[in-house]
C-alpha cells in the first residue's frame, strides 16, 4: 500500500519527521527514504525506533537517522534539529507527526495532565518550527506539515485535551502559513481518520467498533497508516507549491 509515484525533487531532499519510530511515523519516515531522501526523525521509544531503521535497511540498503528524544524537551528538541543539520543538512521538509492520543475522563484531568498532554501534542510542532525555520529562510523555500485528526471535528468524547491540542494545531498552521508565506515556506496539515496501526489495535480497536466506524465512511476499509503517506508526500513536493495554510481530510469519507 506504500505510494509507488516518484515525486522527483524529494529525492537527496533533508527530510525530518518527528514520532516517526512507530504507526503513521514509521510508514512516513519509509515513504520519503523510498524517495531517496535523507531521512532523520525524532522518536522517544529506542527499541522500536532501531527495529524500524535495521529492517528498512535491509529492504531498502539504506538508513534513515534515528535520533533519541522526547519532545517535552525543548532542549533535547533543538537538539536534534542541530544533529539533523549536521547530518543532512538544512531541513528541508518538516513533518510533526508525534502525538499521543490518551483517553482520560474530564473529572480526572490535573492542571499538570493537561500542560503534559499539550506539551507532547501541541508545543513540539511550533518549537520544532521554530528550530528549522533559519534554514529555510536561507534557502528560500521549505515544507512543513503537521498532522492534526478529525477527532475535534466529528465531537469525538472521551479525549478532551487532546482534541483541543489538534484543533489547536490547525490555527496553528494558518498562522504559520501567514507568518512564513512571504519566505518560500509553506505550511500545511492532514487530519487522518481512524488509523488502525499497532497502538490502536492494542488498546482501543475491537471487531464491532472498528466495523461501526467503517460503516461510516464512505469508502469501506480500514485506514492504514500508509494511506498517510501519498497525502504528506504531496504537500512535500513542489506538487503542492501553491498550497499553504490547508488542512487535508484523511478519513474515508467520514459521514
Amino acid at each position: 500500500m506504500m505510494p509507488i509515484q516518484g515525486f522527483p525533487d524529494l529525492e537527496d531532499a533533508s527530510v525530518l519527521i518527528t514520532g516517526g519510530g512507530s504507526g503513521i511515523g514509521a510508514a512516513l519516515t519509509e515513504g520519503f527514504l523510498r524517495q531517496g531522501a535523507r531521512v532523520a526523525f525524532i522518536d522517544i521509544a529506542v527499541e522500536a525506533s532501531r527495529a524500524l531503521c535495521d529492517r528498512l535497511e535491509e529492504d531498502l540498503e539504506r538508513r534513515p537517522l534515528f535520533l533519541h528524544a522526547d519532545l517535552r524537551d525543548i532542549g533535547a528538541l533543538r537538539g536534534a534539529v542541530s544533529e539533523t543539520e549536521r547530518a543532512h543538512g538544512p531541513v528541508a521538509v518538516l513533518v510533526n507527526n508525534a502525538a499521543r492520543d490518551d483517553r482520560h475522563a474530564i473529572e480526572d484531568v490535573t492542571p499538570e495532565y493537561w500542560d503534559d498532554n499539550q506539551a507532547i501534542n501541541l508545543r513540539p510542532q511550533f518549537f520544532a518550527v521554530q528550530a528549522v525555520v533559519p534554514g529555510m529562510k536561507a534557502a528560500g523555500r521549505g515544507a512543513i506539515v503537521n498532522f492534526t485528526s478529525i477527532s475535534y471535528m466529528i465531537n469525538q468524547g472521551g479525549m478532551p485535551a487532546y482534541s483541543a491540542a489538534k484543533g489547536g494545531i490547525v490555527g496553528l498552521t494558518k498562522g504559520l502559513a501567514g507568518a512564513l508565506g512571504p519566505h518560500g515556506i509553506r505550511v500545511n496539515a492532514i487530519a487522518p481518520g481512524w488509523v488502525v496501526t499497532e497502538r490502536q489495535k492494542t488498546l482501543w480497536v475491537t471487531e464491532d467498533a472498528l466495523e461501526s466506524h467503517i460503516e461510516r465512511q464512505c469508502l469501506k476499509e480500514a485506514l492504514q497508516p500508509e494511506d498517510m503517506v501519498g497525502p504528506c508526500l504531496f504537500l512535500a513536493s513542489g506538487l503542492s507549491r501553491m498550497m499553504t495554510a490547508q488542512t487535508i481530510i484523511v478519513d474515508g469519507g467520514l459521514l
